[in-house]
């Protein structure tokens, strides 16, 4: 497979696409798949293309670390975003992101966010029939991240670096290297990075990762909304002195800095992979081997990753007990993180929800998060938290009611009332709020 030489890139953000148009070197964008329609991309996208830019969509939702096989509407929305970027490659995560469903009898339910998959051999085994269906899905090589995690699953046969060699191996797959995933394991697991690094298929990686996070009371989170740490940097400056990365890339989704600490952030990306080229050798590293043929996965060995993805994703969105093995302490860490991811998600596609509600829209969501878990998709779990509001008892203040109704209604049926949700629903919305 011919490596594409990408450069150094930025995930694109509507909040910071003029900056990210004015910036000098960048030489290519990553935009969350899920977040364009190929046929409305945004005008900063096309004018990128047009003066040479690529642009790679990263998908978040396809879940290839479930149990499930990927989902063919999933696939050709994935597919059709690349046609229109004209992009080289795509991406996704080795994450499962949602559980139960068919194989475990039981209502689906959703993460809202990217979990660990066991690094087993079931696990693996279905993790490479998935990549194998998405690749014959898609018109463009797939590459694949690796997560950061913030629990452990119990009874892992391999380690992280085993686990990605293999998959690499056995399916030919691109490797996206996220170097903070790896500080985040590093700090969140006991797992060292440069033995992670020792491990990799350094020839099969697509291109880089960096991004910031945060400590609290032991544990790493990978926010995406903090300055990159010097260790994630000593961590690129290794993977560099090992291979040439075909393209490094700083992600920031939200609590966006100047343009300038975004520009300075950049340049020590820059000069970490220059620190690791300077250590380098000219050996080249081996190619990836042509990927065997392999057999379909068994149904049993499907139905016992679905039971056990199902009991954990229970326990973290839905009050269930935490199965056994599993360490409580940090299960509850990602319970709330989940948690608060949805209510942040779910404050930006309803917007409204926290104007209406005021200071007390993050404590009843995440009163009501706590045993009902997302079904559907951010919309869907928006108007599921409304109607929890209006039933009876929930709200005294009648005015809030009210306004709550008013929003609901336009949301709700087969065709919004509301076309335009920022004129019409707007106003609606103030006017329900004046009457308080």
């Amino acid at each position: 497979m011919t490596t594409v030489r990408l450069g150094t890139g930025i995930g694109w953000r509507p909040e910071i696409a003029d900056a990210v148009e004015a910036m000098p070197g960048i030489d290519w964008v990553e935009v969350v798949a899920e977040n364009v329609c190929p046929g409305h991309l945004p005008a900063s996208l096309l004018r990128l293309r047009e003066r040479g830019a690529t642009v790679v969509p990263h998908g978040v939702s396809l879940g290839l670390g479930g149990a499930e096989r990927p989902d063919g509407r999933r696939l050709t929305a994935l597919a059709e975003r690349a046609a229109a970027l004209g992009s080289p490659l795509v991406t996704e995560h080795i994450a499962f992101v949602r559980a139960g469903g068919p194989l475990t009898a039981s209502p689906g339910i959703e993460a809202g966010h990217l979990l660990p998959v066991p690094r087993t051999r079931d696990a693996l085994d279905v993790l490479c029939e998935n990549v194998r269906i998405a690749q014959d899905a898609l018109p463009v090589p797939l590459a694949v991240e690796n997560i950061a995690a913030l629990f452990s699953w119990p009874g892992e046969e391999m380690t992280e670096g085993q686990f990605l060699y293999e998959l690499a191996d056995r399916t030919g797959v691109r490797l996206l290297i996220d170097v903070a995933n790896l500080h985040t394991n590093h700090v969140n697991r006991g797992e060292d990075p440069a033995e992670a690094l020792a491990a990799l298929p350094l020839e099969a990686v697509a291109y880089v990762h960096v991004a910031g996070g945060f400590e609290r009371d032991g544990v790493w989170h990978d926010s995406h909304a903090h300055p990159v740490p010097r260790p994630v940097l000593d961590i690129l400056t290794d993977l560099a002195s090992r291979v040439s990365p075909p393209g490094v890339l700083l992600e920031r989704d939200e609590d966006f800095p100047p343009t300038a600490e975004l520009e300075r952030e950049l340049d020590a990306i820059r000069g970490a992979v220059e620190a690791g080229d300077r250590v380098r050798g000219d050996a080249a590293p081996e190619r990836v081997r042509e990927p065997a043929a392999a057999g379909p996965v068994a149904g049993a060995t499907r139905e016992r990753l679905a039971l056990a993805q199902t009991a954990v994703l229970s326990s973290l969105v839905a009050g269930t007990p935490v199965p056994e093995g599993f360490d409580r302490t940090r299960m509850r860490v990602q319970a709330r993180a989940l948690a608060a991811k949805r209510a942040d998600v779910v404050a930006k596609v309803a917007p409204e929800l926290p104007e209406i509600l005021g200071d007390g829209y993050r404590p009843a969501f995440l009163a009501y998060a706590q045993t009902r878990p997302m079904t559907g998709g951010y919309r869907h779990d928006a108007m599921a938290f409304v109607e929890h509001l209006l039933r009876p008892g929930r709200l005294d203040d009648p005015r809030t009611r009210r306004a709550l109704r008013e929003w609901h209604r336009d949301r709700s049926g087969p065709r919004p009332r509301s076309h335009r949700p920022t004129t019409r629903l707007a106003r609606a919305t103030r006017r329900a709020l004046l009457r308080r």
